[in-house]
């Protein structure tokens, strides 16, 4: 059976990929064995994450070794270990009960002059706000410390890909640049334009999980998230930044990359995901919808998606990138992204000697369009680059500055001040065109879409609501009968029935567009719904399935759109 729900147009869509892997699990041998080994060749030699129930010691070694395995590395932090084992074991050990979820270690690739004052970045600056003391973690292709706007403020620095921790791909040193750089290099009577970070003052730990062509693994970022929280007091480690993904296979709540990120969330650091570039994919019929990448599928992190800034410093004229990829999340349905902020043709550091700058020469930005007057300078500074990977910093700058502000706040904390605030004004649409190809897409401004809205630092700074609940992201359910679908949290989660979400209290009662619906527990879409028409969902609604196709772990700058940015 096909199912099908309309658009704003009216246009039927078929709507597969929300339950994306599901496919591949019923027909997995085991129900304790990802999906994604359903077609393993029982001869060769498969290299895994298994989840225990307890952290694995000894005992639990020797049987996978006695089974032909090895022991790579452990990875207490979520009762796991990363091994090699044949493949024609994995249902004996499957069959264990102390065996929890047998996963592949999958490969993972990388997905501000007008950003920083859109955001009132500069407004905290002017307060004394700028990130002193606080240690932001970048989970990326690693960071050039010598860069004139980060030296002196790279703390720590740590390769888990092999090799020293620079950055050979440049990514890294662009997403820390837009988190923290200082502007030494563009600040001053000498330049016209300034490319300043969200959170100047902050100190980066440089967790290097990606190589020169941008591509990681589950196990590398595992272990960086790891190390992040062993590092935690000694460089004050309050946010990680991880501008990387990849697809969904299985339920966050078996996933070893989604335990991880709850694992250092619930050792009190804020972790911040790109959200993907997949928003313009409709091989599925779902016009981009269900492309959360993981680990924005978990309901814990801030999952944040991408701004057009339009150039100027309002954000009154800003739009979605298009390509910003778009929730509910594939198998859980998870509400995601919850943040959107500035991701298109953003300015940031360049590591002059990378793989991006060789790659995109155009990219990089000239003297010419920032300085007043010519520089004895022998090699450009910034770089143009676009995507959630440039979204998420900005995010990830704005917690430091909360917790500069308010030190004692934890995560939970700030992520529900940091949606409670953001701004909730939209248009109903905006189309965007690719400057390659020419061709057109339309978005609409759901909260699948643009999240509880558009990241505001001022008004988050000027916020004291302090939650007292998790902030875990709601879920999206449908109802079969009424054709409708409706947000759903525990009793002990921050928007509940009562709070956040609804019309009653904290989120107040101008939430995206109105007080009647989207964030309620009634009708999230359907005919009430974002200022009262039919977006995207219509009236008939129904989850379907598909088989991902194999992907890395890595930027969302993988697709070229990304690299360039759009019209």
């Amino acid at each position: 059976m096909k199912f099908f729900f309309a658009n704003a147009s009216g246009s039927a869509i078929r709507w597969s990929t929300l339950l994306i892997g599901s496919l591949c699990l019923a027909f997995a041998a085991h129900p304790k064995i990802a999906g994604d080994f359903e077609r393993r060749d029982p001869q060769a030699t498969v290299d895994v994450i298994v989840q225990f129930r307890q952290a694995p010691g000894e005992a639990q070694h020797q049987k996978i070794r006695a089974r032909g395995g090895k022991l790579i590395e452990a990875f207490d932090s979520i009762k796991a270990g990363h091994y090699t084992v044949p493949a024609a074991a994995l249902d004996r050990l499957a069959d264990d009960p102390e065996v929890v979820f047998i996963s592949p270690n999958r490969p993972v690739r990388a997905m501000l002059n007008f950003a920083n004052p859109t955001l009132g970045a500069n407004v905290a600056l002017s307060e004394g706000l700028n990130g002193s003391g606080v240690g932001i973690a970048i989970i990326d292709s690693g960071v050039l410390a010598t860069h004139p706007d980060l030296f002196g403020r790279v703390v720590y620095q740590q390769s888990f890909v092999g090799g020293d921790a620079s950055d050979q791909l440049g990514h890294g040193t662009h997403v820390a640049g837009i988190a923290a750089g200082n502007a030494a290099s563009s600040a001053g009577l000498l330049y016209k334009a300034t490319f300043r970070g969200i959170a100047p003052g902050a100190n980066l730990i440089s967790l290097r999980v990606l190589n020169q062509n941008g591509v990681g693994t589950d196990s590398a970022v595992i272990a960086a998230l790891a190390q992040a929280v062993a590092l935690k007091t000694k460089y004050n480690i309050r946010v990680i930044n991880l501008s990387l993904g990849r697809p969904v296979y299985e339920s966050y709540t078996v996933d070893p990359l989604c335990q991880a990120v709850e694992a250092a969330w619930k050792a009190g650091i804020v972790v911040v995901a790109a959200a993907g570039n997949d928003g313009r994919d409709n091989s599925a019929g779902t016009e981009g919808y269900g492309t959360i990448t993981a680990p924005g599928n978990d309901p814990y992190v801030i999952t944040v998606g991408a701004m057009k800034t339009m150039g100027t410093a309002t954000r009154t004229d800003d739009q979605i990138a298009s390509y910003s990829s778009k929730g509910p999340t594939a198998i859980d349905h998870v509400v995601k992204p919850d943040l959107v902020a500035p991701g298109n043709r953003i300015v940031s550091l360049l590591n002059q000697f990378s793989q991006l700058s060789k790659t995109y020469p155009a990219n990089q930005v000239s003297y010419s369009s920032y300085t007043l007057f010519p520089l004895p300078i022998n090699s450009p500074l910034y770089f143009t680059l676009s995507g959630t990977s440039m979204a998420a910093p900005m995010v990830s700058g704005a917690a430091a500055l909360l917790l500069q502000q308010h030190p004692t706040l934890t995560p939970d904390q700030v992520k529900a001040r940091l949606m409670k605030t953001a701004t909730k004004n939209f248009p109903v649409s905006s189309v965007a065109t690719d400057p390659t190809t020419g061709q057109s897409y339309t978005d609409y401004y759901d909260i699948f879409t643009v999240g509880a809205g558009y990241l505001n630092i001022t008004a988050a700074l000027a916020n004291t609501d302090l939650a007292t609940e998790p902030a875990l992201s709601p879920t999206a359910v449908y109802n079969a009968t009424t054709n409708q679908v409706s947000l759903v949290d525990g009793t002990s989660v921050v928007w509940g029935t009562s709070v956040v979400w609804g019309t009653s209290v904290v989120w107040g009662t101008s939430v995206l567009s109105g007080s009647s619906v989207v964030w309620g527990t009634s009708v999230v879409w359907g005919t009430d719904t974002i200022a009262g028409f039919s977006v995207v969902w219509g009236t008939s609604v129904v989850w379907g399935t598909a088989t991902p196709s194999a992907a890395s772990i890595g930027t969302p700058e993988s697709v070229a759109v990304a690299i360039y940015g759009e019209n």
